[in-house]
């Protein structure tokens, strides 16, 4: 996936949501609308005035990586957002665009020349080169390097003989001057802008730092530059930075004086947007109801280019071989798998616990994009407790002791593991239901450990293949391109179930070969893969989510879409200065 969407390797995604089952009954209807989207910029205040600053809410501690090529999750790339920008635009429909950058393919389409605009400057007051991005593939591409985004890369010409340390340049990277170079890449790839790596970084202002000391540097830790229209004036770790404007922003100088990123704990935040302590902030889904009753912010609402699962632990992920390994038994039968997903109310989820805010679906394609299977083509898992327990019989899993829970095919007591994260305020009773919804069916499903996870530890184990996860709640974030390379394949280390195939590596491979520059071609084997992976089930999807963003009156002239709610903050401005 592209570097569009931040995931942490979540970590880049795994934010780890536990929408869990309510008791809507069999008999509901589906979801598949969700609930309408409101409208998606602020109305018009009057005339745009220049002055005051905002703050900009986020509920849990910062890691403090404010460098793109290290950042790992959201807490830290909302700060990017103010701070920096990349090379290339995606648009609203999810198109990738150019915007600093413009290139020019190659008949073959395997050499890109790229311009960049002229007079761009970083907050140091260093004038932005090719050379800045050439840098920054080289950062990425480094031997020491030990961020998550290779992936981003590893295409062009000559990055793998440098990354193993058999080159001492990208072969294929050509620089012809400041503003010009050429990059050439291994194999046609029809999204291959969309995956290449688009965040320049200030090489100048790296100089005598070694790669492997990059994430733990001041320049990434304490005094962070970028193109973007707001500088870091002050960074308090794990609790706020502060910005300020950057008048040199090669788009005009920004109308706020500065913006505070701060961190509050997200239980207050109906007490902070009605106190005025909280400008903007994407809310839970906890707050929907009493955030709807506040008379001073407008509540915008966008589907979010994400899902919700319950992945499968397959096996474990091999670091020497770079690959995953699928040496977990437990879950190989595809009827067990299947069995879980009609049993879970997933309508009831969405419906108690998140008021409408998503909507089923059953592939990991975003249901806007052109490559997502049409849903008569694909089994549509619908709540079916029958269907379940008859699956099961077929299986082998059967209730032999009479004890109400079922037993494995060899007749041994058959107990899965459910692993969850601490997050919103109804957490436990929602992932007491959801196992309910498994127990109902005679398996017996226990939460890990007995309790929910503090989110690090969380993380940890899930993406550390802890052997006592068998079983996960969360949620990926998704780039425009519907490539599933970096999630799904077998060497991809953010494949958090340990799943692949020999017919899941062919199709991915098939949609971004040189046939793929055909359209329909391209989609019909994405429809292919959606069917694999709908038939096969190495993870339950439970919705695509659905966001809601909180922004003060006060605030004028922010707009959101599916990938963010910082969208040209220089533009931001506030009715009453301060």
């Amino acid at each position: 996936m592209n570097n569009s969407k931040v995931i942490r390797a979540f970590a880049p995604l795994l934010l780890v949501v536990l929408l869990l089952s309510g008791c809507s009954g069999a008999d509901t209807s589906d979801n598949r609308g969700g609930r309408e989207p409101s409208s998606h910029v602020t109305a018009a205040g009057g005339e745009p005035k220049a002055g005051g600053t905002v703050t900009y809410g986020f509920p849990s501690p910062f890691k403090g990586l404010f460098e793109p090529a290290f950042y790992e999750g959201e807490d830290d790339f909302h700060v990017l957002e103010f701070t920096t920008e990349p090379l290339f635009t995606v648009t609203d429909d999810l198109t990738t665009a150019p915007g600093i950058a413009t290139w020019q393919e190659s008949a073959d389409h395997k050499t890109f020349t790229f311009k960049i605009k002229q007079g761009i400057h970083w907050q140091n007051g260093a004038e932005l080169t090719v050379e800045d991005w050439k840098f920054a593939l080289e950062v990425i591409a480094d031997p020491d390097y030990t961020g998550p985004r290779f992936y981003s890369v590893e295409m062009i010409q000559g990055a793998e003989a440098y990354h193993t340390g058999k080159a001492k340049q990208i072969s294929g990277i050509q620089v012809i001057d400041p503003y010009t170079m050429k990059v050439t890449v291994t194999a046609a790839r029809v999204n291959t802008i969309d995956n290449l790596w688009a965040y320049p970084m200030n090489k100048s202002y790296f100089a005598g730092v070694a790669v492997k000391d990059m994430p733990n540097s001041d320049q990434v830790r304490k005094a962070p530059i970028g193109i973007g229209p707001f500088k870091v004036k002050h960074i308090q770790p794990g609790e706020f930075v502060e910005l300020t404007r950057f008048d040199d922003y090669y788009k005009g100088k920004p109308l706020l004086d500065g913006v505070l990123y701060k961190v509050f704990d997200d239980k207050l935040i109906t007490s902070l947007f009605e106190q005025g302590g909280i400008d903007i902030e994407q809310a839970p889904r906890d707050a929907y109801e009493s955030l709807k009753k506040l008379n001073n912010i407008t509540l915008m609402q966008t589907p979010d280019l994400s899902y919700e699962y319950i992945g499968f632990k397959f096996g474990h992920w091999d670091g020497k071989a770079g690959q995953i390994v699928m040496d977990n038994p437990k879950f190989s039968d595809k009827r067990l798998r299947q069995a879980m997903y009609y049993a879970l109310d997933r309508k009831g989820i969405i419906d108690a616990f998140s008021y409408g805010l998503g909507k089923l679906v059953e592939t990991p394609i975003s249901s806007k994009s052109w490559a997502k299977v049409p849903e008569d083509q694909i089994n549509r898992y619908p709540y079916d407790q029958e269907k379940a327990k008859k699956l099961l019989d077929e299986a082998g899993y059967k209730d032999t002791d009479g004890d109400g829970m079922r037993e494995d095919p060899k007749g041994t007591k058959f107990v899965i593991h459910f692993d969850g994260m601490v997050g919103g305020t109804n957490d436990e009773p929602r992932t007491e239901a959801i196992l309910q919804n498994w127990r109902d069916v005679g398996l017996d499903v226990r939460l890990n450990g007995g309790a929910l996870k503090e989110m690090n530890t969380f993380y940890t184990a899930v993406e550390e293949d802890d052997p006592s996860v068998e079983l996960f709640n969360g949620v990926w974030g998704l780039s425009n391109d519907p490539d599933p390379s970096g999630l799904w394949r077998e060497n991809d280390q953010w494949n958090y179930p340990r799943w692949s195939s020999e017919e899941n590596e062919r199709l991915i491979r098939e949609g971004i070969s040189l046939k793929a520059y055909d359209r329909e071609y391209r989609k019909q084997v994405y429809y292919d893969w959606q069917k694999l992976i709908n038939e096969e089930v190495p993870m339950i999807f439970v919705a695509e989510r659905e966001t809601i963003t909180g922004v003060n009156k006060r605030l004028q002239g922010v707009k959101i879409n599916t990938l963010s709610n910082i969208i040209e903050p220089y533009k931001w401005w506030v009715k009453d200065s301060e």
